[in-house]
């Protein structure tokens, strides 16, 4: 029964993290090797990806474990409730680095010296929405760093044209975790937990909005700069109306809706996986 409410922990009953950190990995890896990336790796980085998001989940649920208890949303997570105590969630978080680690060992120095850094976005993250309203770029940096670790992997080097993919890897998380913020934005607001939902304010979909455009606009550039066939300009349009959908799914900003949006983000990543694949 314990390892149900470990589960619960690590969000495995939610794999939608578990995807929005997958796909920029995956569009990384099969850029970065010019459609044929090696097996290896791209095992390597799946599951590297399910350990590492579950590990965040833990770290954020120990970072949150008080504040949770005043979130509806939250309020019955396994730490919050009593069912996992915080000794055990612990000892499960430093289980799951140590295989992260161990995956790491099986590429290069250059990857291995850069998961460092992408543990520190992990672990920091959860601790930003005390100090600033922008706790989503932090979300953003260790959710996109999987990019440049994919290009190191692959190539022992990270290209420009690399860097502009985890760019607009970095903007994706921001936009879709202001959705999953306004959400919880009255709960945040009682509590003083800051976030971007909160900075925007009225202007939270206009500033959405224009972040979708920056995203696109950067997805079309690197299109250009790898040489991608219409297959995958074809997806971004479909992409783009994903985020039209979502702009009317937020129109009179209900939780539920801003949440659906939230979660249609994952079709997002989806079929700009297939363009890159079969571009």
């Amino acid at each position: 029964m314990q390892l149900i409410h470990y589960a619960r922990l690590m969000r495995l009953h939610k794999p939608i993290g578990i995807f929005l950190l997958l796909w920029p990995t995956l569009w990384a890896l099969w850029l970065a090797s010019a459609g044929k990336p090696n097996l290896l790796i791209v095992s390597i980085f799946v599951v590297g990806v399910i350990v590492m998001r579950s590990a965040g989940c833990i770290i954020n649920d120990f970072a949150d474990r008080e504040i949770d208890k005043h979130v509806e949303r939250t309020r019955d997570r396994p730490l919050t409730s009593g069912l996992v105590t915080t000794t055990e969630a612990l000892i499960l978080f430093f289980i799951l680095i140590t295989l992260a680690f161990i995956l790491i060992l099986f590429l290069n120095h250059f990857t291995i010296l850069l998961a460092f850094a992408g543990l520190f976005f992990a672990v920091t993250y959860p601790f930003l929405k005390r100090v600033t309203h922008l706790p989503q770029i932090g979300l953003g940096l260790a959710y996109a760093w999987g990019v440049p670790m994919a290009f190191a992997a692959e190539n022992n080097s990270i290209t420009p044209a690399g860097w502009e993919v985890f760019a607009a890897a970095l903007l994706w998380p921001v936009m879709y975790d202001t959705l999953y913020a306004m959400v919880d934005r009255s709960d945040d607001l009682k509590i003083g937990v800051k976030s971007t939902a909160i900075l925007f304010a009225h202007y939270d979909r206009f500033m959405i909005a224009i972040l979708q455009i920056i995203f696109l606009i950067l997805l079309v550039h690197i299109g250009f700069l790898f040489k991608l066939t219409e297959i995958y300009f074809l997806g971004l349009f479909f992409a783009g109306l994903l985020f039209v959908y979502q702009q009317w799914l937020i129109r009179s900003r209900d939780p539920k809706a801003c949440f659906k949006a939230f979660l249609n983000n994952n079709w997002v990543g989806l079929i700009i996986f297939f363009g890159v694949v079969f571009a």
